[in-house]
């Protein structure tokens, strides 16, 4: 009871706050009506690769956006929780270069929804990494902090430093897609110390956002080449034209 009390005390105080816009919810980590309603969760007909949004209705057939089938993926599946764009992406962006950390609780209970129907069976977690010089200017890998109250969520594993970024890569946006995938080329590898954690294993990387898949496709191939079993992919958000 005075635990209860306590706990009363306090919401009363700091009352919960829309992650969007501050105003005041019903619990902690929620959106508002109005935040909620400029909040694109991915739903639908979607790529079963990279999660684009296609035309027509969602059913059981495996459907495969024109990228996919002309240049396939290292890894087997893809989800998104939301498009980028509108609340969306003020999510993502206040996550990575705002300091609002506290946004990856909620971000990873809409993952852990879009990927319910993979085979998570001995997969690892693992978050796409960031290079040191830059992980000591943000404090933080977004992506990382994803990860792991991913791994909370779901019950799986996670190895935060499964992978690593051998050498700095500058900024992509701007860039063409084809200066995407040149740039991250051999940029990413397996820490050889957590080499014996993914061999033969399933794994799942976890990125803030897929745009081209460039920086997801040098992360998998980086785990296929140190001996993974099949790579899944997940990501707050998926950057998608409009229809």
């Amino acid at each position: 009871m005075a635990v209860l009390n306590f706990q009363t005390a306090v919401s009363l105080i700091y009352p919960p706050r829309c992650l969007g816009c501050g105003d005041t919810v019903e619990s902690d980590f929620g959106l508002c009506g109005s935040c909620w309603a400029e909040t694109a969760f991915v739903g639908g007909a979607l790529c079963d690769t990279c999660s684009i949004p296609l035309p027509g209705e969602s059913s059981d057939e495996l459907l495969h956006c024109d990228d996919c089938m002309i240049t396939p993926r290292p890894w087997v599946k893809g989800r998104s929780a939301l498009l980028y764009r509108d609340n969306g992406r003020r999510l993502v962006l206040a996550l990575k270069h705002g300091d609002r950390q506290e946004i990856a609780v909620p971000a990873a209970g809409w993952m852990a929804r879009a990927i319910s129907d993979l085979p998570l069976k001995d997969v690892i977690v693992a978050p796409v990494p960031l290079h040191w010089t830059r992980l000591l200017k943000r404090r933080y890998n977004q992506s990382a902090l994803l990860a792991q109250a991913l791994a909370r969520k779901t019950g799986l594993p996670v190895c935060p430093d499964l992978l690593i970024r051998k050498r700095r890569t500058k900024p992509m946006e701007g860039m063409t897609r084809d200066l995407r995938f040149a740039s991250v080329k051999d940029a990413i590898s397996v820490h050889p110390r957590r080499r014996h954690r993914l061999v033969a294993r399933p794994v799942l990387l976890v990125d803030d956002v897929l745009t081209s898949g460039a920086t997801l496709t040098a992360a998998a191939q980086a785990c296929l080449e140190a001996g993974s079993g099949p790579v899944y992919i997940v990501t707050m958000a998926r950057v998608a034209k409009d229809r």
